[in-house]
């Protein structure tokens, strides 16, 4: 099956869910304290896709938090009970929204290293660096290709990424920094990850939700790259990781270690391999989750990260000597 089609399938999903929700949330529950949270306790129990890679008894987290809703609480102490309920889920893509404040749960980037300094990020790319979208790049010393791109929510075409690999074909190799990237849209990961294969490769899976029991899913659905009609990169490629990335930027990350000429170098990805989808409370505030999982080519969900080939973290001396560990060590691995 397709990028292009498991793509739709889920779409299809996420309106299946929205009509259930939607039903769910008027029929069923008032816009009042107590009914909010109900709705926020159901919507995640039918929909959510993690419990069991999360080990999370969701009963549990109900006797837990239905205690502390009652009806003179304002709408400041709600918000942070239902953010703390879902929080439990630890899960990055799992958020309340409210005119007021955002829930979030970021604990898969914040308890680690950033392994990225913004000071040696400027002093190798120097200021004669170029742009193409939301990719800078430029040759380094060495004769090696650098780009960086800090968001899948930078739009890139086609034009753009012949220009790039154009530019950087007369180096060695290619260093592919996605550091801090959290993410953002999955076809700007597929079409980056597509000028590195001259083949379509399976990459990995999918799954959609089918029912509201934690685990009514469909069979794994396989996930492929085709080779873009564009220019390919066919040499070296190190990617470099760190804690921050996330979501689509995980997902590339799990495809390109399907190339034969690619390594990866830094910390685990933060994860985040489930498709998120959106609903509503009934007093219009929006909650989104995690409702497709998604796993390697060897059926291992990716929720919790990818692990990199060499594992290099930055180190104090290097970086008071202006040297970016990861990348150095990304240099030394090109013959």
């Amino acid at each position: 099956m397709s990028i292009n089609k498991y793509t739709y399938l889920a779409l299809l999903a996420w309106l299946t869910m929205c009509m259930l929700t939607s039903c769910v949330d008027e029929e069923e529950f008032k816009d009042n304290n107590q009914g909010n949270f109900e709705a926020l306790w159901k919507i995640m129990d039918e929909h959510y896709c993690f419990f069991q890679e999360k080990n999370i008894d969701w009963d549990v987290i109900h006797t837990q938090y239905a205690r502390q809703v009652n009806a003179g609480m304002s709408n400041g102490q709600l918000f942070e009970v239902l953010s703390n309920m879902i929080g439990e889920l630890r899960d990055g893509h799992v958020n309340l929204y409210s005119s007021f404040d955002v829930g979030r749960n970021w604990s898969w980037q914040e308890n680690y290293p950033s392994n990225f300094s913004d000071t040696l990020f400027n002093k190798y790319m120097g200021t004669d660096y170029k742009i193409a979208a939301g990719l800078k790049y430029r040759t380094l010393d060495d004769n090696i290709g650098y780009v960086y791109y800090g968001s899948f929510s930078s739009g890139m075409g086609e034009g753009n990424l012949d220009e790039v690999m154009m530019e950087l074909a007369p180096t060695r190799a290619l260093i592919l920094d996605i550091r801090n990237n959290s993410g953002g849209n999955l076809t700007y990961a597929e079409k980056l990850a597509a000028r590195f294969t001259n083949e379509e490769t399976l990459v990995g899976y999918m799954q959609h939700k089918t029912g509201r029991g934690h685990n009514d899913f469909s069979q794994l659905e396989p996930q492929r790259i085709k080779p873009t009609k564009g220019i390919r990169w066919q040499k070296k490629v190190i990617v470099l990781t760190n804690r921050s990335v996330y979501s689509a930027a995980n997902e590339f990350v799990k495809y390109m270690k399907c190339f034969p000429q690619v390594t990866v170098v830094g910390d685990y990805t933060g994860g985040g391999a489930g498709m998120p989808f959106s609903s509503e409370l009934p007093n219009g505030w929006g909650v989104r989750f995690s409702a497709c999982p998604m796993y390697d080519i060897n059926k291992k969900c990716t929720e919790d990260g990818i692990a990199p080939d060499y594992q290099v973290s930055l180190s104090q001396e290097d970086f008071l000597q202006g040297k970016d560990t990861l990348i150095e060590f990304a240099r030394s691995l090109v013959p």
